[in-house]
């Protein structure tokens, strides 16, 4: 049975480009994944802004939420998120408040300060190497333009002043918890792909938030990897698909391996290491998902669990999508 203390149910969408697919094909996937969140309840579908990743199509982030915005009608959707020392806090006011006033109140914009790529796509992106260290002025930037309370003279996002789209702080170590806490602002952790720290930066979250304008008391996210389906049979398999998939993409980008060479890796010390990233991964059938997500979140501590819906194929992964909805009672807002 739906349980009704169950945490809000919320979807992260890479844009994934399967093998033989191009990325007019993830973007079709994105918009049906969407599509099928939306009519299922789900609470958010955010994308991830990744570079240079030849599986991963979603580096316009704005972009992308506009076209999947134009396809559906009430679902939230948002960055989870826009990696901020890549751009200058007014381009994103300026985006992100467009898409606010296409879309109102559907918006949302998670930030990061990583690079979402290695250095030398940085380098190519002309990110200044500096721009990490000022990560807290630009959020603070940033919320100013889409206050309408910009903090340059003279300067008003347009579009953007008075959207008030709400900011979420993404992170995977403690000075993120830190810094959503000073802010008041939600907190996401990506526990889907860097579980390391999880409950040390949710505790740390919770217990130096203090509370703002968009914020009265602390909101916390966390990622898990999922694969519901049919069987537990099934599941096992897109897992085991997904594991050499995973590893192969770290670290053998672009070679075609055999199955002797996929199993070699993920029994080598860097595989184990890869896989030790999926450590939050639940796949099975449906109830015990659904079992997984609530004990995960009372174990984080989260308000909120945002699903990476793993499965190889865009048929398997609308069933998860389908399953899990199923089997968990999201929170009403």
């Amino acid at each position: 049975m739906p349980d009704a203390n169950a945490p809000r149910l919320s979807i992260l969408d890479l844009a994934i480009v399967g093998h033989g697919q191009t990325p007019a094909d993830a973007f079709d996937n994105s918009v049906a994944l969407a599509q099928r969140a939306e009519a299922c309840g789900y609470e958010r579908v955010w994308y991830a802004e990744h570079h240079n990743m030849a599986a991963i199509a979603s580096s316009a982030t704005s972009v992308l939420i506009a076209h999947v915005a134009a396809h559906t009608s009430t679902i939230r959707l948002g960055a989870g998120g826009v990696m901020l020392p890549n751009h200058s806090p007014l381009a994103i006011a300026e985006q992100f408040g467009t898409l606010a006033t296409l879309h109102p109140g559907r918006i949302d914009l998670g930030l990061g300060r990583a690079p979402g790529s290695d250095q030398t796509t940085a380098r190519a992106m002309r990110r200044d190497p500096r721009a990490s260290d000022r990560f807290p002025e630009d959020v603070l930037e940033l919320q100013g333009f889409l206050r309408g309370e910009s903090r340059v003279p003279g300067v008003v996002a347009i579009p953007g002043a008075g959207t008030n789209v709400p900011l979420y702080i993404l992170g995977s170590s403690l000075f993120g918890a830190r810094l959503a806490a000073m802010l008041g602002l939600p907190y996401a952790f990506a526990s889907h792909f860097a579980p390391g720290l999880l409950l040390e930066a949710i505790d740390t979250y919770r217990n130096e938030f203090t509370p703002s304008e968009q914020l009265a008391e602390p909101y916390a996210i966390a990622g898990v990897n999922v694969i519901a389906a049919d069987s537990d049979e099934h599941a096992q398999q897109q897992a085991e698909v997904v594991r050499r998939s995973r590893v192969a993409r770290f670290l053998a980008p672009g070679r075609e391996l055999s199955n002797e060479q996929l199993d070699a890796l993920l029994d080598s010390p860097q595989g184990q290491q890869v896989l030790q990233m999926m450590h939050y991964t639940a796949a099975g059938v449906a109830e015990e998902v659904a079992t997984y997500i609530a004990q995960f979140a009372l174990h984080a501590g989260v308000d909120e669990v945002i699903t990476a819906h793993a499965s190889p194929t865009i048929d398997d992964r609308l069933r998860s999508v389908d399953l899990l909805a199923d089997a968990h009672d999201p929170v009403s807002v």
